[in-house]
């Protein structure tokens, strides 16, 4: 087993224990429901993307996502109903910058979408354009790359990219 499996199994089982010992000291017993570790699992581990069905941490804005869940009870990121349509929802932007902004670069799609303000977009960028196998700055047809864009942005976003290539296939299709 690698360093990095077992620190994640460690860190499991801690969360269930906080979970498990938290519901005692509220006098529920020992009863949870698997979905309340998972998400504490994820925040722990810095996953709010994929908790919030949001792998590309998109903020909220004035724009009304199909597929964004009716409740959001996260202050500052979009959540979803599925993992899909967050990708949708990453897709449709990566469309935009492509076509309205005419952003064909890892470096200038990244720039736009993680602004230095908030972001490394240099090392975002790199870290990215490695995974793609290109440099930040060469020009790539954002339609045919766009399951590896999303892959490696969730990637970045995440530390992990759990999902499927048919998961991100089936997001980019409903977009």
């Amino acid at each position: 087993m690698k360093p990095l499996e077992i620190a994640l199994i460690g860190i499991a089982a801690g969360a269930v224990a906080l979970i498990i010992a938290q519901r005692q000291d509220a006098g529920q017993g020992g009863s949870f429901d698997i979905g309340s570790i998972g998400n504490a699992f994820l925040e722990m581990i810095g996953m709010r993307g994929i908790r919030n069905n949001n792998p590309g941490n998109i903020r909220h804005s004035n724009i009304h996502w199909q597929g964004q869940s009716s409740q959001q009870t996260d202050p500052a990121f979009v959540q979803f109903d599925t993992p899909e349509y967050g990708i949708r929802a990453l897709s449709r932007l990566l469309d935009a910058y492509s076509t309205k902004h005419n952003l064909n670069t890892v470096q200038g799609i990244i720039g736009r979408y993680a602004p230095a303000s908030e972001n490394d977009t240099t090392a975002y960028a790199s870290a990215v354009a490695r995974a793609l196998g290109v440099s930040p700055d060469e020009r790539i047809d954002v339609q045919a790359r766009k399951a590896d864009l999303i892959a490696a942005i969730i990637k970045h976003e995440n530390g992990v990219q759990p999902y499927a290539l048919a998961v991100i296939q089936t997001g980019v299709s409903l977009a």
